[in-house]
């Protein structure tokens, strides 16, 4: 009977972990990681982690900058170029004559283009995940 329940309990703790691990679903990561101000111009520095099962060819997000007071700075492309599988990337922007104080929010609007495989591919919004590690939310 103490053979049947340890089996038991050892069934029961392990369930969790096989139903998150079947769960989790690839992931496109996008944080904003820093930002500074460099001769008036707002550089905001991202970091990408592709977590899908294929490379992805190309990247290219319809972007939003706020103001903390909720009004479009700019509306613009960022294009992050090629993310390979499991390999964290590293880019930068630079927004030209408008410095990183006052900002509040940039605003991924939607994917503009999502290459795997050398076709247009919609995984990227779908799996797009946003963070952020300075005081300007993401959101999408």
């Amino acid at each position: 009977m103490k053979l049947l329940f340890r089996i038991a309990f050892a069934l029961a703790a392990s369930f969790p972990l096989t139903a998150m691990a079947e769960d989790a679903k690839p992931a496109l990561g996008l944080e904003l990681n820093s930002i500074e101000t460099l001769d008036g111009s707002c550089r905001l520095t991202f970091v990408l982690q592709n977590s899908l099962a294929e490379d992805i060819d190309a990247l290219v997000a319809e972007t939003v900058l706020f103001s903390e007071a909720g009004q479009v700075v700019l509306l613009t492309l960022f294009d992050f170029g090629a993310l390979p599988v499991g390999k964290p990337r590293v880019r930068q922007f630079q927004v030209p004559s408008r410095p990183c104080d006052g900002l509040g929010q940039v605003l991924v609007n939607g994917v503009d283009t999502c290459e795997i495989a050398g076709a247009a591919d919609e995984r990227c919004q779908s799996a797009l995940s946003l963070s952020s590690r300075v005081r300007i939310d993401m959101a999408g």
